[in-house]
């Protein structure tokens, strides 16, 4: 049901984009960069700063302040992605490469002018080369990685300076953007030796230098389980956790995603950083003036509590349920997600359910499940699912109309619809003792509209057993049948879809539409016999045409004829005796049903015969008729239907009229007389549903 949450490689949740931004942030440029109209021209402008470079790789002054103008340069195009494959086409990262590393010093001169100014700008600019991931093979494969290995360590070797932290800062960056989604280099800046002294960078005094450190850790530890090995042994724990706790939103929101992409899949790490003291200050991170840094620590909760009840306990006693529930209702959907990705695990347990839901979690999350992004949808009913489990908040989430939302939100992925349905289910399996009595106390002195809530819930929610209980000893019913006339449509349809669901119950329990059973002591002469004169003792005159029967047939089949032949009426001693308002195959089929038991009733005769039924008192003949004129019920002509099960007494005709009103509400409350429909049948409807309920309990 819960899907792995994918945590994200970079710091950047904009991609790519926002990792190129970050390498040009603070970088010290002219501005006067040239406006080229073709290919041609950057081309030419490219391969002569190339040619520049590859003559200029010496201690010399005036070479050192060429390169470092050149670089800058090929940097402020490289700054435009569209021209990145060009640039590399023109062969700027051999030489690129080669100004990694200092030249050798001139004899008797010290120091080297612009130090470390050339390199810096050489890792920025591969930096900004690798954005696009099918260079950063051919940047590696030139040998940057050594030489950017070696930049990190500059410290060691220099004073700390300005120029020192840049050129450390980007040589992080660059490696953060070369090994992004690059399995196969994320393990040679390993082999090269570049993990142990990026871990050592974080305990770095220049803040910016932290963070491109812990930058570079990050997406060096995500799905790599030997580089995050190795950072751990590297004792990168206890600085990654001290960085949580800084007031520099940058710092903490770096240490967070390093520490996340440590965890993700890796339990045995993920037990180290928990021993480690890492919960609180994730905790607290959610208070956070950072969105990011907040996204970032409720991610982290929701991996912290995938398997372990006891950190699930321990996160909620440790206040995150507080700001994670303000999370589900901030502007931002990233942090509504994670923070609902968060609940979902930690409403898995049931120490956990109650007091979540006490905390005004039910609201904000019902509400996600309007959301248009797929995945917060899922975090949301996931945590639904989770909450539903505890009995305690069974009535609290059917009075806030969670099971209209449920049943009527639009899921955009399968498992969503699936996680909904169980929790439905899971709903549905508690209504039953203490809670059921909870919500019968509710329907009768909460105010109205949880009542109503109450009982279109309990509608598609209660047992057979429990219907009459709530609907007929209790208020359900009347107010179903309230919402139901109301002047507002969305609850006239959700009073005929719960009804419908009641009738449909109370049908399969017991299925009075179904075709009626022969008549019991009923003498059936056979089908030989019908308007055969052989020992006929009595003629009908139909349409001026004789029409045999037999007294001892007619008398056995209704009080009708019995009345005929035994009372006091004219047609007692009759031979010939008129019918003058039945047409003649209808009152054939009439006698064959008395004469056999059975007749096939076709539409074209139904109504007539049902007439005929009725007048002779055939309930069994009349009971075929109303079925097949059930079958023929439409949207246009349903009020006619009713009309004709009022004027015949067609109990079966007017319920399964009342049935299908119920059925297709959204295509009948086009029609402006419905309102007047539902007015005029809502009696009958209460009788019909009251009789039912009781028939099926005493049943």
């Amino acid at each position: 049901m819960e899907k792995q949450k994918k945590r994200p490689e970079q710091p950047s949740s904009s991609g790519r984009k926002s990792l190129k931004r970050k390498l040009e942030d603070d970088f010290e440029d002219d501005r006067d960069v040239f406006s080229l109209t073709c290919d041609q021209d950057l081309l030419l402008e490219i391969r002569a700063q190339v040619q520049i470079l590859e003559n200029s790789f010496s201690s010399i002054e005036a070479d050192r302040a060429s390169a470092k103008r050149a670089i800058h340069v090929i940097s402020e195009f490289a700054k435009t992605e569209e021209y990145v494959t060009l640039i590399v086409k023109s062969g700027v990262v051999p030489v690129l490469v080669r100004h990694l590393q200092a030249p050798p010093p001139q004899v008797n001169y010290s120091p080297r002018p612009y130090e470390h100014e050339v390199e810096k700008g050489s890792a920025f600019t591969l930096g900004l080369l690798a954005i696009k991931p099918e260079h950063q093979k051919l940047i590696v494969d030139a040998g940057a990685l050594p030489h950017l290995v070696d930049l990190l360590k500059r410290h060691k070797d220099a004073d700390n300076s300005r120029a020192v932290n840049g050129v450390i800062r980007r040589a992080a960056d660059a490696i953060t953007n070369l090994a992004h989604e690059n399995s196969s280099i994320k393990t040679r800046v390993r082999t090269q030796g570049g993990i142990p002294p990026l871990v050592e960078l974080l305990e770095f005094s220049d803040a910016k230098v932290q963070r491109a450190a812990a930058g570079a850790l990050r997406t060096l530890a995500f799905k790599n389980d030997e580089n995050k090995n190795q950072i751990v042994k590297c004792d990168a724990l206890p600085t990654l956790i001290l960085m949580l706790r800084s007031e520099d939103a940058a710092i903490h929101y770096e240490a967070v995603g390093v520490i996340g992409n440590l965890v993700h899949s890796s339990p045995n790490i993920k037990k180290e950083v928990l021993q480690a003291g890492a919960l609180q200050p994730v905790i607290r991170l959610l208070s956070s003036c950072c969105p990011e840094s907040q996204r970032e620590a409720a991610l982290l909760l929701g991996q912290f509590a995938a398997t372990d009840t006891d950190c699930k306990v321990h996160i909620v006693q440790r206040g995150a349920v507080g700001p994670l529930i303000e999370m589900l209702q901030s502007s931002d959907s990233q942090l509504r997600e994670m923070s609902a990705f968060a609940l979902g695990r930690l409403a898995q347990d049931s120490h956990n359910q109650a007091g979540i839901a006490h905390r005004g979690g039910i609201v904000p999350l019902l509400n996600l499940l309007d959301s248009k992004i797929g995945s917060l949808q899922h975090n949301a009913a996931f945590a639904l699912y989770g909450l539903a489990d505890n009995e305690d908040n069974v009535a609290d989430l059917i009075g806030l109309g969670g099971v209209q939302k449920l049943q009527d939100g639009i899921f955009l992925v399968q498992p969503t619809r699936d996680c909904v349905a169980k929790t439905l289910k899971r709903l549905e399996e508690k209504i039953n003792g203490r809670v059921l009595n909870h919500l019968l106390y509710i329907m009768r002195v909460a105010e109205k509209s949880i009542q109503r809530r109450v009982a279109l819930a309990l509608a598609h929610l209660c047992s057979a057993d429990d219907q009459k209980a709530i609907f007929v000893d209790g208020s359900g019913l009347d107010l179903l049948l309230e919402l139901l006339e109301s002047p507002n449509s969305k609850h006239q349809r959700a009073a005929s879809v719960a009804l419908y669901k009641l009738a449909d119950k109370a049908r399969s329990l017991s299925p009075v539409d179904a075709g009626p059973p022969s008549p019991i002591c009923q003498v059936y002469l056979g089908e030989k016999f019908v308007n055969n004169s052989t020992l006929s003792d009595v003629t009908f005159l139909i349409e001026g045409k004789r029409f045999y029967a037999h007294r001892i047939c007619l008398l056995a089949s209704s009080d009708a004829f019995r009345a005929m032949f035994d009372g006091g009426y004219r047609e007692k001693d009759a031979k010939d005796i008129e019918i003058p308002n039945i047409r003649w195959d209808v009152f054939e089929l009439m006698m064959r049903y008395i004469y056999t038991g059975s007749v096939s009733v076709d539409l074209d005769v139904a109504q007539d015969l049902l007439r005929a039924a009725d007048q002779y008192l055939l309930d069994g003949l009349k009971r075929l008729c109303e079925c097949a004129i059930a079958k023929d019920i439409s949207v246009e002509n349903v009020s006619l239907m009713y009309d004709l099960s009022e004027a015949f007494n067609a109990m079966s005709l007017r319920h399964a009229c009342i049935f299908f009103i119920l059925e297709k509400y959204d295509e009948l409350s086009a029609f402006p007389w419905y309102s007047q429909l539902i007015n005029r049948i809502l009696p009958e409807m209460h009788n019909y549903f009251v009789r039912e309920l009781t028939r099926n309990i005493r049943a």
